[in-house]
Parts: C-alpha cells; structure tokens; sequence
C-alpha cells in the first residue's frame, strides 16, 4: 500500500479476498499500483493479512478486503472489494492493522479493536469472540500510540509506559 500526498491510497500485489479496494476480481496479482475506490482524504494506512486499513483526515477508519473474523469493523463477515467505513468509530487519531484484528486510537485516549480475538487481541476480557464492529479496549486510557501484531496487541500511555495483550506464545508481551 501506499498514500499519496494527495490523499488516495494505492495498492499492489494479491487482491485475493479484494485487499486492493479497486472492486477487481478477487484472486488476481496486480504488479503496478492501482487506487483504491471512493477514498479521498486518507492520512494514514496500515496493512494487515489480506485487509487494508486507512484512516480519513475527518477522524473516520475504512476498511477492505477479507472479512471471515469481522476485520472490516461493518457488523458483518462478507468481504470487502472497496473501502467501507467501519461502523461507529469517530474521532480517530491512529490506526494499527494486525494481521487479523485492528486497533484505533481515538482522540479522548481510549483504543477501540475489532475482528478476530482467537489470543484476547481485542482486549474486551474475553477470548475466542472475534468483533464485527469496534469494541473499547477494558481498562485502558491515556494512550498515545498503538501497535498490532500477529495475535497481539499493544499500547503506548502517556507516561511512557507499554500495555500489551493478546497471544503470548513467543513472549511478545514482553
């Protein structure tokens, strides 16, 4: 993936499950870049397996491509060959894909995550539920900076500290 100055993003490479958001047959290789429909505005992208994530200059996350554990944030599990906005989520600051879930950073400091939580990636206290739409990350406010892994997920507060969560079977929760 790729942003443009301009605010379009672009994508390349496997469009299996539609992560290049051009609404081309699903399954195909594109070598060169081609845009992403319908987004304008976007600040920020961030790549996870087989989905895209961006973030618009309003505040609002969008999301395409594979869709089976909820990742496009739209309270379905169909996927996705152009961005679609990701239900309820305003006022975002940052974005985190991982690999199958996704985190936002909104601007009161609190992190929203949706999709797959096979690990507790979401953070909701619960394990084995994937989101189809954001859910709050519990207990967890003062954040400045986000990260997703495979089947973790991390947090930067405001006094420095790091809060990690999710699947530890290689010690990435530190």
């Amino acid at each position: 993936m790729a942003l443009k100055f301009n605010g379009t993003v672009w994508c390349w490479g496997s469009n299996l499950y539609g992560a290049l958001g051009n609404a081309s047959a699903t399954g195909t290789f594109v070598t060169a870049p081609v845009q992403a429909l319908i987004l304008t505005n976007a600040t920020a992208i961030s790549a996870g397996g087989w989905h895209s994530l961006a973030l618009k200059n309003d505040g609002t996350v969008w999301c395409w491509g594979w869709n089976a554990d909820g990742q496009i944030g739209d309270g379905t599990l169909v996927d996705k060959t152009i961005p679609t906005q990701v239900s309820s989520l305003t006022g975002i600051t940052k974005i985190a894909a991982g690999t199958y879930h996704n985190l936002a950073l909104k601007n009161d400091g609190t992190v929203w995550a949706w999709g797959d939580n096979v690990n507790g990636q979401i953070g909701d206290a619960t394990l084995g539920t994937d989101r189809t739409t954001p859910v709050q990350v519990s207990g967890l406010t003062n954040v400045v900076g986000i990260a997703a892994g495979r089947f973790f997920s991390m947090a930067v507060k405001s006094d420095g500290t790091v809060w990690t969560w999710g699947q530890n079977l290689y010690g990435q929760l530190g």
